[in-house]
């Protein structure tokens, strides 16, 4: 008998508007629990949330807003940067978010009297993805519907420029060596370059299009997975250029992929928010079909934990939670 994989979220956090995009601060931040910034129509949020995997005296999910920013215009993209310090004194949050009017803003604060934020002009079309170097912090990558992928300093000055045969849709940076970076085009091509020279090194094909999203796995760094059509599709990238495996999974089109933060054979991936609801699904390499299924009435966003198996999804005027097995 086949388990029915289909589940509602285990946790959910009310919020005060449709949340379009969700981010688990990726790096250790000095505290024991978890950063979370989600961005709505005209504001982004930065929450503390601790979960009962993780502590055995939180029933469910604890949460705390720490600061709400304005924003001015609807957030589309948000990134955390390592700098962000909560054992210091003052506390030191650093991100930045890409918006509908193709600008990109840094945001510094101590969560007291200090919040500002500089403004990163220069694309001409919509960011589809950004993300801070993860070793120092000191750069910012970004790709847009305007054939490019811009690397940026702190000074919001751009220091690289690379020209794409088609939008940009995702960026990661290597976690170790941080001159490289992948570069996913909405054509089916995934390229990596090396910063130091700003040669392409590698190319993969996914022979599908519209690529929506990639992403690099930063447990293994030889794979990466991506969703094309309506396929999910991981790459070897020392066996071929062509996808090793790939699967059919949302029937309205794929929307977002993302890895595991500590296993590498565990994805998650989103379908368009369409017809009825939109598909989230969670995937392991070693199981024909998606471990875990849930509905979003509208979903969009999409973000592993650092250090458990639970994905967070923005909602309709809420967060939702799910968790899996490893």
């Amino acid at each position: 008998m086949k388990q029915d994989a289909t589940r509602s979220a285990a946790y959910t956090v009310d919020c005060e508007d449709y949340v379009h995009v969700v981010e688990f601060n990726p790096f250790d931040s000095g505290d024991s629990g978890n950063l979370i910034a989600y961005g709505g129509g005209n504001y982004v949020v930065i929450g503390m949330c601790t979960f009962q995997e993780e502590e055995a005296d939180v029933e469910g999910i604890q949460y705390k807003t720490l600061r709400t920013f304005q924003h001015g215009v609807r957030v589309d993209g948000i990134a955390w940067s390592p700098e962000t310090r909560l054992d210091s004194l003052p506390p030191v949050i650093k991100f930045c978010t890409s918006a509908a009017d193709m600008k990109i803003r840094l945001f510094t604060s101590d969560l007291q009297d200090k919040n500002e934020y500089k403004v990163l002009e220069g694309h001409s079309d919509f960011i589809n993805g950004l993300v801070f170097d993860p070793k120092e912090g000191q750069e910012i990558a970004s790709v847009s519907d305007d054939h490019t992928c811009r690397i940026w300093n702190l000074e919001g000055m751009q220091t690289a420029h690379f020209v794409l045969h088609s939008p940009g849709m995702s960026v990661c940076w290597h976690p170790e060596e941080t001159f490289k970076l992948m570069v996913a085009e909405k054509n089916g091509t995934i390229r990596f370059y090396d910063l130091l020279t700003q040669q392409a090194i590698l190319s993969l094909e996914s022979e599908q299009m519209p690529l929506m999203s990639a992403h690099w796995c930063l447990k293994n760094t030889f794979k990466v997975g991506a969703v094309a059509g309506n396929d999910w599709l991981i790459w070897d990238i020392t066996r071929s250029s062509y996808p090793q495996d790939k699967r059919p999974v949302h029937m309205d089109q794929a929307c977002l992929f993302r890895w595991s933060t500590i296993n590498e054979n565990l994805f998650a991936t989103t379908g368009y928010p369409g017809k009825i609801a939109s598909q989230f699904q969670i995937h392991h390499l070693g199981h024909p079909q998606p471990v875990l299924i849930g509905s979003v009435a509208v979903g969009s966003g999409l973000s592993w934990h650092r250090t458990l198996p639970l994905c967070a999804i923005g909602g309709d005027h809420k967060l939702l939670f799910w968790v899996t097995e490893m």
